[in-house]
């Protein structure tokens, strides 16, 4: 399966936040009430993730859903396909 790089950008973004708050994944994902394998594919860029499914990742984070988000800049640098 081909990644599309601005997904796997996505994924990295939200990862960081996770991971800076010290939640683990499969205790994240199940706090969110996703699936630990399709959430890991969010995180790996696999999955065009859902927008309601960003909203519920961004309200267990504690953020603002456009915080998942790189910036526009960084985007832009990356090729899509």
């Amino acid at each position: 399966m081909s990644k599309h790089p601005h997904l796997v950008a996505l994924g990295a973004r939200i990862r960081a936040v996770r991971e800076s708050k010290g939640l683990s994944q499969e205790g994240f994902a199940a706090e969110v009430g996703l699936d630990r394998a399709y959430y890991g594919g969010v995180e790996r860029g696999e999955r065009n993730v859902a927008a309601l499914n960003l909203i519920k990742i961004a309200a267990v984070l504690d953020v603002e859903v456009g915080d998942l988000f790189p910036p526009t800049s960084e985007l832009q640098r990356i090729k899509g396909q």
